[in-house]
């Protein structure tokens, strides 16, 4: 039987991040993926392929609606072929989990493609496609089996007409009318490669707002700029019933008046959130505790109840995310070796990709107004901006949140072009507990989006932001 100082079941951002720096840090290292592919649902069906739809959908969009404005004028009519795009997709994923492959075979790291599942706390067995089970002794285990979409209880996934998100990456046709039942991440990102494409898209939302976890001006901001690309919404609906007859598909859903409202469409899409996915892990077997909703506790150093085995990512407490994830598949990692990492959660970044691009990190002014923290808010529109009006993209703002008394940056909110790659900023003045002064009297090169954070910064900082 072979031995390992680590093994780590699941091969997304988290599980094979973690594997790198394991062996980054000298342990013999092994990793456990059920499919054929590394790199889990991040790579395979999730932020890779939908980023590269929302680009190529982007692409097109700019063709048809704003290439004549810029002077290209292009003869005869420009159409979609939806499978060369959905083909590029699957180009750039099969890239990136190649990439994931090589970066394996450079760190010595043993993979097993198979199910992994818990002998006991030190044995894990694996049983490979052709029923085949080995069994490997690792002296730590990371559980890194991340997450899979959720659905509603009275809905029937066809996985045709009925979709999740891994379906609506590799559809066939473009839907005459897509009806998109959640307003977060997911159903918007998809919603609008979609509506680019030529698709009607309804979106039903139980919450008064979509993206409702985020700042709420993020929120009214995103949808006002959804709203003038056409896309319709149903908010403070409660969906009651998914029912698909043929080619149509019936939705039908209470107001906030309780009145029942009925959509049709020739696709649903069901993105109500993502839930762990710890089926098969045979977690009862190593004394692992899993709870009624598929997670598993963890201290502050990622260990379950069982002191050698650690879960992150998706399987355990906060957002769902890739970037979450790797930071604490290096936390663990570092953990084993002895070291005293640390992550600090509230200053992880959120992202929706959506053009306008939305991010945020820290606090939004909701959670501060209920914690009774005083504050001070700076904003500045993107439209001021010369590198803004250049490129058409004039949507947004930047605003920032700062303590009252010693200024020191809170939370910062951004809907705008590149905002993606600008939360970053944000993020590193946040670590070193900088004041919106400090970002203010920062030099930012002209013309260029980040002027907007430093104007927001200025603006926060006595109101005397220069553009405005």
């Amino acid at each position: 039987m072979t031995q390992y100082d680590v093994a780590i079941i699941g091969s997304g951002p988290g599980g094979y991040v973690a594997a790198i720096r394991c062996a980054q840090l000298g342990m013999k290292t092994a990793i456990i993926e059920k499919y054929s592919t590394l790199g889990g649902t991040c790579l395979n069906v999730g932020c890779i392929p939908s980023k590269a739809l929302l680009d190529s959908s982007h692409h097109y969009e700019d063709a048809i609606s704003h290439f004549e404005e810029h002077g290209i004028e292009i003869p005869g009519k420009i159409k979609v072929n939806l499978e060369k795009m959905i083909a590029r997709k699957q180009s750039v994923v099969d890239q990136t989990c190649a990439g994931v492959k090589f970066l394996m075979d450079k760190n010595k790291i043993t993979v097993f493609e198979g199910i992994g599942s818990f002998k006991d706390a030190t044995h894990i067995n694996i049983k490979m496609g052709n029923g085949k089970v080995e069994t490997i002794e690792a002296k730590n285990s990371i559980i890194a089996t991340g997450s899979k979409p959720a659905s509603l209880p009275f809905i029937t996934l066809d996985k045709e007409r009925v979709i999740t998100s891994t379906e609506a990456l590799k559809l066939k046709e473009i839907p005459k009318h897509l009806i998109v039942i959640g307003g977060g991440v997911i159903g918007l990102e998809l919603g609008q490669v979609y509506k680019r494409l030529g698709a009607e898209v309804t979106v039903i939302e139980f919450m008064d707002r979509i993206i409702p976890t985020m700042d709420a001006a993020l929120s009214k901001e995103l949808m006002k700029v959804l709203k003038k690309q056409k896309v319709k919404f149903n908010l403070s609906h409660k969906v009651k019933s998914v029912e698909r007859k043929g080619k149509e598909v019936i939705v039908k859903a209470d107001n906030q008046k309780g009145e029942e409202v009925v959509f049709k469409g020739d696709y649903c899409l069901v993105s109500v959130g993502r839930k762990p996915y710890t089926e098969g892990l045979n977690a009862a077997a190593a004394g692992v505790k899993i709870d009624d909703r598929g997670r598993i506790a963890v201290n502050d150093h990622l260990q379950t109840n069982i002191p050698n085995i650690y879960a992150i990512g998706d399987v355990i407490r906060g957002a769902m995310l890739a970037h979450k994830a790797e930071e604490e598949g290096t936390l663990v990692a570092e953990e084993l070796a002895g070291q005293k990492p640390h992550i600090d959660y509230n200053l992880i970044p959120g992202v929706v990709y959506t053009w306008p691009e939305v991010a945020a990190v820290g606090k939004t002014e909701e959670e501060l107004e209920e914690a009774g923290i005083a504050y001070k808010v700076g904003q500045f529109p993107m439209r001021a901006l010369g590198r803004a009006r250049a490129s058409m993209d004039l949507d947004g703002f930047v605003k920032i949140l700062a303590d009252a008394k010693t200024d020191e940056v809170l939370g910062v909110h951004m809907i705008g072009a590149r905002c993606a790659d600008l939360i970053t900023e944000a993020v590193t003045a946040m670590e070193f507990r900088a004041s919106a002064e400090d970002i203010a009297r920062m030099s930012h090169a002209h013309p260029t989006y980040a002027e907007a954070v430093k104007e927001a910064a200025l603006a926060a900082t006595a109101d005397r932001a220069l553009h405005v």
